[in-house]
């Protein structure tokens, strides 16, 4: 089976994020899962799973108990300048904590959910990267845990840091939350990934910082 699934706030398609989302469906979990890439999210409210792999990236489960509906984000950095500059382009914006925080919970309150009955979980964080960024999986923590108590969100359970990546598989119609420690040679795939991804980030920003600069040198600003 493969199902269409769109998400709330549909984003321009990219190496990274695609505006529409498939759900493929799955024998073993008796349902629709959606497979989330970093710089993604997906609020479900017709029983699909959702499916991710996280290194030092970070992904919040989140859905109100009274209606079942709820969903997942995997942002890649915590926040920063740069955000705020890209804020337009959500397909950039959503790989930072601040931005995939707020639109998936906004998502969840379209739906018309009570923000004040959400409760969370969150994972990642790992230490993947055998390089000086290996400090992202430690300050994307710190950011989800005061990003949470900041909302006054229910946390209800959390599985963070640590050396090994995780694959997690998300139903937020029941809220359960299956959690696979992932070793060895796939340690190795998952760092791969993420520094691919974030070479990515770093060309869409210079890319970006630089039509700026063109644009206010044309007008004289600069």
């Amino acid at each position: 089976w493969l199902v269409a699934v769109y998400r709330m706030k549909p984003v321009p398609a990219d190496p990274v994020s695609n505006g529409l989302k498939l759900g493929e469906w799955s024998n073993q979990h008796d349902c629709v899962l959606v497979k989330l890439l970093p710089g993604e999210y997906h609020v479900a409210s017709g029983g699909e799973g959702i499916i991710t792999v996280l290194g030092s990236c970070v992904s919040a489960c989140v859905r109100d108990p009274n209606s079942g509906y709820g969903g997942m984000n995997h942002f890649m950095l915590p926040t920063g300048e740069e955000s705020a500059s890209v804020h337009s382009d959500s397909g950039l914006a959503t790989r930072f904590g601040l931005i995939a925080m707020e639109n998936l919970i906004d998502d969840i309150a379209a739906l018309g959910c009570d923000v004040r009955n959400l409760e969370a979980k969150v994972f990642g964080g790992a230490n993947v990267l055998n390089m000086p960024q290996s400090e992202i999986g430690r300050k994307n923590i710190r950011f989800v845990r005061e990003f949470l108590s900041d909302r006054k969100l229910n946390v209800l359970a959390e599985d963070l840091g640590g050396e090994h990546p995780r694959k997690v598989i998300y139903r937020p119609s029941t809220g359960k939350v299956m959690v696979r420690k992932l070793r060895a040679l796939q340690k190795n795939v998952v760092s791969h990934q993420e520094s691919r991804f974030r070479k990515t980030l770093t060309l869409k920003e210079s890319g970006q910082r630089e039509t700026v600069r063109r644009f206010k040198t044309q007008r004289g600003e600069l």
